[in-house]
């Protein structure tokens, strides 16, 4: 290794350390909790063992995390997409608005596990289910933010626009639609890890593969470290669509301010 690379991965461990110093803490802490007193590896594994089974056995859980991160970046963006569409209908028509607002809001308060025995009657036990669940979470978000944005518009721009005599579509996409924008983002900030996290409840209820039926799998036969390695994996693809979503969000909202 290079003088250059060295000093790149000592900068780099030493910026690691002092940010997740904390969380290295509680792993130590974890490890020698369980080593001390004994606990049974079926009640709670020892970290090392947990890292041991997700550095043996990567395939496992890229297949099965791949297959989870699909579903939820695919229902994600047709959640935003139908969201966004419907908040559009809404604020074209006042009867619309009338009729799509409370059906949004009764439909978004159905708990996800009620949905789900529904919705696998209606299209199967397979994934079409659990991308429906992930599109449900996320139509939500982006319907009640989205309508919130196209009414968020700038202090006098309205009353420019129709003094300038432009039409309601030129408003629509030359103020209403702009306006929406960082309502959009935020929607889309709030809907990035709950899309991965209900992914895996429809994967854990009625799921054939993917992280929720790993981890179903893994508690089932006491792979308690399997079951762990499962948590683990879904926790860093939740932090990474959310941080990948906030660097959007700032990027968009730096380029319209």
């Amino acid at each position: 290794m290079s003088t250059s690379a060295k000093r790149s991965f000592g900068s780099t461990l030493r910026i690691g350390l002092s940010r997740y110093w904390g969380v290295l803490a509680v792993l130590l802490a974890w490890q020698a909790w369980v080593s001390i007193s004994g606990v049974n590896a079926i009640v709670m594994p020892q970290p090392i063992n947990v890292l041991t089974d997700l550095v043996t056995n990567p395939m496992v859980y890229i297949t099965n995390g791949g297959q989870t991160l699909i579903l939820a970046a695919l229902g994600l963006v047709l959640g935003m997409f139908l969201g966004t569409i419907v908040a559009v209908l809404a604020w074209t028509s006042r009867l619309l608005n009338g009729i799509l607002v409370p059906l949004g809001l009764i439909f978004s308060s159905v708990p996800v596990v009620a949905l789900i025995p529904v919705l696998a009657r209606l299209l199967g036990y397979d994934l079409k289910t659990v991308l429906a669940i992930v599109v449900i979470i996320s139509f939500f978000p982006a319907f009640v933010f989205t309508s919130a944005g196209l009414k968020a518009l700038p202090p006098g721009s309205d009353d420019l626009f129709k003094v300038l005599g432009a039409s309601r579509l030129t408003r629509f996409f030359h103020l209403v639609l702009p306006s929406a924008v960082p309502n959009w983002m935020i929607a889309l900030r709030l809907a990035a890890p709950p899309s991965v996290l209900s992914a895996m409840v429809a994967e854990f209820l009625m799921g054939s593969s993917g992280l929720g039926y790993l981890f179903r799998s893994a508690a089932s036969d006491f792979q308690t470290e399997r079951a762990f390695g499962t948590s683990v994996v879904a926790t860093v693809i939740s932090v990474l669509c959310f941080t990948a979503a906030l660097g959007a969000e700032r990027r968009v909202n730096n380029r319209w301010k």
